[in-house]
């Protein structure tokens, strides 16, 4: 099964799976699509973080290709910009990580030649596909495409009018990136060669021009972490751990919530709200002030999931009002003095969830930040604006924000790719969600709604979604035009501030039953589950 947040992604990938590929084969095929489809969420330009089971040694494995930082960067490095210009500058865009982690996974893990995994994009791009509804509304909503002549010329007609749903777009650029990869083997073309240069060019573009070098590209690797894993019930839990704080503030929240009867309380109910939305304010409490990018932070992942520490916090959680903005807390094991920092992730992204015949699955959540990125384009493809995930301010010396920017460092990313196994370490469902830093809470809901309400994939990617990212009041926020608004008026006396908002999720879920596979695409993007 393959579940993506576009039809012809899933399908592509789903063909890989049918020709004898294996997950990772698939995930390959299916983000080349991405890249092209949905050009606003992922793609060559950006970056993304790898959960992998491995069904032959049983091995879990995760991949950051998360995206870094020029050598010339500083802590000073969006001193005075407001995040739109910040978004905007050739400063916000790090260096890409996706190629490179193509050519790794396909490397150590793929089946298949890179050319049968590249050649429904490349058909696609030289093709056309049409326009999805969801992307015409992104270009139509954009306000970055039209200063960029390249991403101007592609999407928009030559009256100056946004290219509708329906309409054929084609993409002779994209299909030669595509064949780079293939044509080589490997990324080097992105890194070494005349992409590269390219990108670097429009980097350097005014207004408000960066400064990535070849030396940057040079230096990039794609880094295995160790994953991060917490107890829920009697399953556990994993995902990504640093520079994502998806993992941990996932095994955060859960854990927290593990001393409360989530299923007496029941589905979108004021109880499960409520007790919902505060583990929610402790977690990131927390992550606010010690997560960011390990090679740089000694952050106290092991404090931070210690058991004994997050009974201490959940005990803060009361059942009649909310606490109001959380403190962070004082985990075990941890060094140094931080600030808490502000995250700015904006809610754009895609995931990419994975289960093959021989039991490997992929969660793969895949960026280029907000949506179309920078608003660059170079050889068909979006630039990322990630290092906007960076904290703007840096603090003093002798306590600095922990997600500083720094040069070589990769930002703080709330991608939350997950990988949940039962008692026996069986992978029981695989899931995750665009949406910046609600991909968290996106998450996490999810977990429970499958574990507690028993819930099949399909309605846990509908559920009405609620969080709390510790904000300042009104904090809670409800969907939009879905049954949890009506639980307002009872929260509010409670002591919450609401906020009724748009959600927009994209989770892709898959869970594994004895015999069968059933899958859950979100019904707010163009998600589509497909298997066999």
């Amino acid at each position: 099964m393959v579940v993506t947040a576009n039809p012809e992604a899933s399908r592509a990938g789903l063909a890989v799976l049918e020709r004898g590929g294996n997950a990772i084969d698939a995930a390959v095929a299916a983000q080349l699509v991405l890249g092209l489809t949905e050009p606003q969420s992922s793609g060559l330009g950006g970056g993304a973080f790898l959960v992998y089971q491995d069904a032959a040694t049983g091995r879990l494995i995760t991949l950051d290709a998360r995206e870094t930082a020029p050598g010339a960067a500083t802590p000073a490095r969006f001193e005075g910009l407001s995040l739109a210009d910040a978004i905007e500058s050739g400063l916000s865009t790090g260096v890409p990580g996706t190629p490179k982690l193509i050519e790794e996974m396909h490397r150590r893990f793929g089946t298949l030649p890179m050319a049968d995994l590249a050649e429904r994009a490349i058909e696609l791009a030289r093709g056309g596909f049409e326009i999805s509804p969801r992307l015409a509304d992104s270009i139509k909503a954009s306000a970055r495409i039209p200063n960029d002549p390249a991403a101007k010329a592609y999407f928009f007609n030559p009256d100056g009018t946004p290219k509708q749903a329906g309409t054929l777009l084609l993409n002779e650029e994209y299909a030669r990136s595509v064949e780079a990869l293939v044509r080589h083997g490997n990324a080097d073309a992105f890194y070494a060669g005349q992409i590269r240069d390219d990108i670097i060019s429009a980097v350097r573009r005014e207004p408000r021009a960066g400064d990535l070098a070849p030396s940057d590209f040079t230096s990039y690797r794609v880094k295995e972490r160790a994953p991060v894993c917490g107890a829920y019930r009697a399953y556990k839990v994993c995902g990504m751990g640093p520079p994502s704080s998806g993992g941990i503030a996932v095994a955060q929240i859960l854990a927290m919530l593990e001393p409360f009867d989530m299923a007496a309380a029941g589905t979108n109910s004021v109880r499960s709200v409520h007790l919902y939305t505060q583990a929610n304010r402790l977690a990131f409490a927390d992550r606010n002030r010690y997560v960011a990018d390990a090679d740089f932070v000694d952050v106290p992942v092991r404090g931070l999931l210690d058991r004994q520490y997050l009974r201490t916090r959940a005990g803060l959680i009361g059942t009649e009002r909310d606490m109001g903005p959380a403190e962070p807390g004082d985990p075990p094991f941890k060094t140094g003095r931080f600030l808490d920092g502000v995250h700015r992730d904006v809610p754009a992204t895609s995931h990419i969830s994975i289960v093959d015949r021989f039991g490997n699955a992929v969660s793969m959540t895949t960026t280029i930040e907000s949506a179309f990125g920078s608003g660059r384009m170079v050889r068909g493809f979006m630039l990322n604006n990630e290092l906007t995930d960076f904290s703007f301010a840096a603090g003093p010396p002798e306590q600095p924000v922990a997600n500083r920017v720094e040069p070589g460092k990769r930002p703080r990313s709330s991608m939350a790719p997950t990988i949940v196994f039962d008692e026996d370490g069986k992978v029981r469902y695989v899931l995750g969600s665009p949406g910046g830093s609600s991909i968290i809470s996106y998450v996490a809901q999810s977990v429970v709604a499958l574990i507690d309400w028993g819930l099949d994939p399909q309605q846990v990617a509908a559920l009405p979604h609620f969080q709390n990212n510790n904000g300042k009041a009104p904090a809670t926020l409800l969907e939009a035009g879905t049954s949890v608004t009506d639980l307002a008026a009872e929260l509010e006396r409670m002591g919450h501030g609401v906020t009724v908002t748009d959600l927009t999720s994209g989770l892709s879920i898959i869970a594994v039953e004895e015999g069968r596979l059933l899958g859950g695409a979100d019904i707010r993007r163009e998600n589509l589950a497909v298997g066999r």
